[in-house]
């Protein structure tokens, strides 16, 4: 098996779901030499870095200042979202009051 062969083994059996050290465990006790095996990992790590699509566009990161009306609006239509945390006590205050 030529390591073009080990690269295209390990890199279908690594989309099944297997761990690389149980390939390179799997393979070495198949009788394949440990060079063999580290280059044809290392073949298959290059590869597979090609496939990975580029990011072509940058994230945008959008600020909003939010006012007290659109706050107040927000807490009156999910009153789970904001939590005020001026309310939490902590635990030496609960202790001590």
């Amino acid at each position: 098996m030529s390591t073009q062969d080990i690269a295209d083994y390990i890199k279908k059996n690594l989309k099944k779901g297997y761990t690389l050290d149980s390939l390179r465990y799997s393979l070495i006790s198949q009788g394949y030499s440990k060079i063999s095996v580290e280059n044809a990992i290392d073949l298959a790590n290059k590869q597979m870095a090609k496939e990975i699509p580029q990011i072509k566009e940058r994230p945008e990161i959008i600020y909003k200042v939010i006012t007290e009306a659109e706050e107040t609006k927000s807490l009156e239509n999910n009153p789970h979202k904001i939590i005020d945390s001026t309310t939490k006590k902590g635990f030496f205050n609960k202790l001590f009051r």
